[in-house]
């Protein structure tokens, strides 16, 4: 039986762990709009970081291909990594209206 080679998921490798920890952080200070002052659960999580740890769950990590034996430039790889920690960086701000 041959091992399936399945590809790394972006949370295996890196995370931009300073921008999510901001906005976690400005979260708690929101009193006003935030759908976290509906109920005040007495195990709350910051929703930033739940938005983040989903989205880096589902996506592929960009230089996976290499563990797959197919070529990726690295650098090539760093730049599509860089792109989505910056949709990251944007799914877990909180803008009030």
């Amino acid at each position: 039986m041959t091992a399936i080679k399945t590809p790394k998921k972006l949370i295996e490798v890196a995370l931009p762990l300073d921008k999510i920890n901001a906005a976690a952080a400005r979260e708690k200070s929101i009193r006003h709009g935030h759908p976290s002052t509906l109920h005040l659960w007495w195990a709350r999580r910051p929703l930033a970081a739940a938005r983040a740890v989903i989205f880096a769950q589902m996506v592929n990590d960009p230089g996976y291909e290499r563990y797959l034996g197919r070529g990726v430039n690295k650098e090539k790889a760093a730049e599509e990594r860089e792109r989505l920690f910056q949709i990251i960086e944007d799914l877990v701000l909180w803008q009030c209206h």
